[in-house]
């Protein structure tokens, strides 16, 4: 990656967590013998969500229910996207979906069809927000141009005090956001933020373009010309807020709720202050953990600090795993943040833009919010 930035970088230290974790993580998987990329669980979810988004599809297009039920089913289509965002993009994306690159590859291509692309994808969130979580600057998952304050070092404006209310509008077009304009943006000015992206090959131009184009041609052309403007216009409107809210949500709690931290890089030695595992653990929060369906629909990410501690081990894994993290954890006296529910989680999310929008000081002396 060319960059004309300086990346800081974490420190080394002895003990290390972050050592102990993968030491304990790999004995976990030889003693049982497993491989620690998808299985049988994954590859039937893949069909399932193949099946259905086809069925969807065809149906709605083809044989096009009455109006009623065919909003529900363009909503139930939205969140089908976001669950094959969750399942199968995201761990073919960090290569655990499988223990072939070419499978892993296609299935990460899958964002391409549904209007995403999976090369800016890898940039934005393996690169840059799974190594520099929660700092403000580097991490583009809390930058939104200014709309909602989401980490304490931004400014603080009169409208933030509202955010809580109106957050729910600019999460719902983030699906046409992402789709129509910063893949573009990232396209054309090579950059993610200040952050430049890795070199594109010839074949990344080619996959982006018939991405786009596929998308277009599946998502708008076809859909018009069967359907007419209106319909398609009601159908593709309600499917791109449900998939934006779903996919905001889920990304969101993981990282901008009450407990989590938002680390500020030493200067002028250009360091962040904890080693990796120690900077995941505190800028990431788990959430439902005991809701299987949940975590069947999200793709695991529910369990988002597995995720981040071992991001190319594939989602299924991660209820387990998370019993080896949660007792390191306690052994070095580390807060492992969960909220129960997805219910409570949503509502700490909320408390924090609420806070966040009232108080300029925020994590001022600790990163951490205080109390209301």
């Amino acid at each position: 990656m060319k960059t004309n930035i300086s990346l800081p970088k974490f420190p080394v230290t002895r003990p290390s967590i972050h050592s102990e974790l993968k030491k304990r993580i790999q004995a976990y998987f030889e003693e049982n013998k497993i491989k620690s990329t998808g299985n049988f669980k994954l590859y039937s979810k893949t069909i399932i969500l193949g099946l259905l988004i086809v069925g969807l599809y065809v149906h709605l297009v083809f044989f096009t229910p009455p109006t009623v039920f065919a909003i529900i089913e363009c909503a139930i289509f939205g969140l089908v996207v976001s669950a094959i965002g969750f399942n199968v993009m995201h761990d073919g994306g960090h290569g655990s979906y499988s223990t072939k690159k070419i499978v892993n590859e296609v299935a990460a291509w899958s964002s391409n069809f549904l209007g995403a692309n999976s090369f800016m994808w890898h940039n934005k969130h393996n690169i840059i927000h799974h190594t520099y979580t929660n700092i403000e600057g580097l991490d583009d998952d809390i930058e939104s141009g200014g709309f909602i304050r989401l980490a304490p070092t931004q400014p603080l404006k009169k409208a933030h005090k509202y955010q809580h209310v109106y957050f729910w509008f600019l999460y719902a077009i983030l699906y046409l956001w992402w789709v129509f304009f910063t893949d573009y943006k990232k396209y054309f000015t090579q950059k993610i933020g200040d952050v430049p992206i890795k070199d594109m090959k010839l074949k990344n131009h080619i996959s982006f373009w018939i991405g786009k184009l596929s998308h277009i041609v599946l998502f708008i052309v076809l859909p018009i010309y069967v359907l007419g403007v209106g319909a398609w216009a009601i159908g593709f409107f309600t499917l791109a807020v449900v998939a934006g809210l779903s996919l905001s949500i889920v990304f969101q709690l993981a990282h901008t709720v009450p407990d989590t931290v938002f680390p500020e890089i030493k200067m002028p030695e250009n360091k962040l202050e904890d080693e990796f595992a120690l900077h995941q653990l505190k800028t990431t929060a788990n959430f439902a953990m005991n809701s299987k369906i949940v975590s069947w629909l999200v793709g695991g990410l529910n369990y988002q600090i597995e995720h981040h501690l071992f991001p190319k081990v594939s989602h299924i894994h991660y209820p387990a795993i998370s019993k080896i993290v949660q007792q390191v954890c306690k052994e070095y006296n580390i807060p492992y943040i969960n909220n129960s529910t997805l219910w409570k989680a949503i509502k700490e999310h909320v408390k924090f833009l609420k806070l966040m929008g009232r108080n300029l000081n925020y994590g001022a002396a600790n990163h951490h919010i205080a109390a209301a």
